[in-house]
């Protein structure tokens, strides 16, 4: 066999292979729309987490969180975390409003063991109306689903 043959072969299969593994890469997105979001184990523990978050119940919340989540939050001052906690009660939503809203205009993308969830928001009262996007990223540890970000 040639030096030129042999070289050609080499580059077809290193190409193969390069395009296999970007398509493998491809298959694993999944994306889940609307309310089937609801019965993921990602969705479950979004709606769970604004429900404690509503509920002021913070520190329950943060135990939806990866370790190192959890972590950051232990370390933090208690003051911070005491703000931060009110801020999180006063943004927060029902279980219901935010099913609601996951079901209206939620996108789970799920890649390997990241996952995101992309939520729009819409707002309406006396003022007028405005709208937001919520994202949270979450990581797949076998049939849980914990968040990370």
């Amino acid at each position: 066999m040639s030096i030129r043959r042999l070289s050609s072969l080499l580059l077809s299969a290193v190409l193969f292979f390069t395009l296999l593994g970007r398509l493998e890469a491809a298959a694993a997105k999944t994306e889940i729309k609307g309310a089937a979001i609801l019965e993921h184990p990602c969705g479950k523990v979004a709606v769970k987490h604004m429900g404690l978050a509503h509920a002021g119940k913070i520190d329950e919340a943060t135990r939806l969180g990866t370790k190192e989540m959890q972590d950051q939050w232990k370390a933090m001052p208690a003051e911070d975390r005491k703000m931060m906690s009110g801020m999180m009660k006063e943004m927060a939503k029902t279980e219901a409003e935010f099913s609601a809203e996951i079901k209206a205009s939620g996108l789970l993308v799920i890649e390997g063991k990241d996952a995101t969830l992309t939520v729009k928001q819409e707002h309406k009262d006396a003022n007028g109306s405005s709208t937001g996007t919520l994202t949270q990223r979450y990581v797949l540890d076998g049939a849980s689903c914990l968040i990370s970000r």
